[in-house]
């Protein structure tokens, strides 16, 4: 066979912290190197029920299998690890198997190390260096970012944004997200997030409300809000001018769909935060907690580079401060839907300049074919 037309293989691990993430990330990495890239890809996971989520057609029963052209492995200790990829990534330094490092010390893998994503400044400055290992490889610690000179963001070929009519997917439909006369927000946070202050604020807002929030761990807080002890899926609940809807458990294409459906975004972490810039309309972003509030350190990081043109950058400011460190007020809420179009609008402007750069999956692939 001519070595030119053999396929290179790419392995991806993964570890499922404490929430989907970093799952999400991985599954979407996984799915455009093979889909856009011609890779063949292996995924290793370390917990295939949270895994479930975000694939679902999942077995739980089997320890290997293909989904989507992807070979989705658990990542257990009896694993046989003795066969390493052309290239492997070890996602949010994860700790690849001892085993698994002396078989790509013998293949001489590349070694990518994916590291979180941030729009700080000194990204660019650690992007892409090489750290020497006592095996002899060389691991590489890779920065996706916002800037030219980072490792770019994952963005598929045929991602639909906004302002391509992708209100027409099927899940758009399926949930009537039809009334223009309301404001349709989607809301996806963190426990610690102040809940029940949003939920007042946009009840005592002067503007009609349906809030759509997909079933998670949290769905607890929003019952205690109406005085129940469980919110069931496909149920709506009313208190003033909020309309809350209960949904199932997305999707990857579904919860994409509804972000680009709706006129305003509470998003976390990161898989999330970066689908919301791709839906082009406007979003809140919960940072994941870290100690030293270095979450608020990102935050304001992304803040400045996003919005360094936006002429109402104080609403903004405010309402990012007030739903990742105090309560939501409804002052706030009103100020932030008072200045809606506008944020709209750059939100967009700014969402079409990100598109012009270069996707991660295509720039990590350039990357890796051009180290020794």
């Amino acid at each position: 066979m001519n070595p030119l037309t053999v396929k290179k293989h790419w392995d991806i691990f993964c570890k499922i912290v404490d929430n989907f993430g970093d799952i999400g990330v991985c599954w979407r990495l996984s799915k455009q190197l093979n889909h856009e890239h011609g890779l063949v890809v292996r995924l290793f996971v370390d917990d295939l029920n949270a895994a479930k989520k975000i694939i679902p057609t999942l077995n739980l029963a089997l320890n290997q299998q293909n989904i989507d052209e992807i070979d989705v492995l658990s990542w257990r200790a009896e694993t046989d690890f003795n066969d390493a990829a052309d290239v492997v990534i070890e996602a949010f330094a994860c700790e690849l198997p001892a085993v698994y490092l002396s078989a790509m010390a013998q293949k001489k893998s590349k070694w990518i190390n994916l590291e979180y994503l941030s729009a700080e400044t000194w990204v660019a400055d650690f992007h892409a260096k090489p750290s020497p290992q006592a095996n002899g490889l060389t691991r590489y610690f890779y920065f996706p970012g916002f800037r030219e000179n980072t490792g770019g963001l994952i963005r598929e070929k045929n991602q639909q944004f906004a302002h391509r009519s992708s209100k027409q997917h099927l899940f758009c439909k399926s949930q009537d997200l039809t009334n223009h006369n309301h404001l349709k927000v989607s809301l996806f946070c963190y426990p610690h997030a102040p809940i029940e202050s949003l939920l007042v604020a946009m009840a005592e807002s002067n503007r009609p409300t349906d809030c759509y929030v997909p079933t998670s761990g949290i769905l607890q807080k929003f019952g205690n809000f109406f005085g129940l002890s469980t919110l069931n899926v496909g149920v709506n609940y009313t208190f003033k001018n909020l309309n809350l809807h209960v949904l199932p458990f997305l999707t990857q294409a579904d919860y994409d769909a509804l972000l680009a459906a709706c006129d305003v975004n509470f998003v976390r972490g990161e898989d999330s935060w970066v689908r919301a810039i791709w839906a082009a309309k406007p979003f809140i972003w919960q940072p994941y907690f870290q100690e030293e509030n270095t979450h608020i350190k990102k935050l304001n990081a992304f803040l400045d580079m996003f919005y360094a043109d936006f002429e109402a950058k104080r609403t903004v400011y405010q309402a990012h401060d007030d739903w990742v460190e105090a309560e939501l007020s409804p002052a706030t809420w009103q100020d932030y839907l008072n200045q809606l179009p506008y944020i709209a609008e750059y939100t967009l402007q700014q969402s079409q300049k990100l598109t012009k750069q270069v996707d991660l999956a295509t720039k990590l692939v350039g990357f890796c074919n051009n180290i020794a």
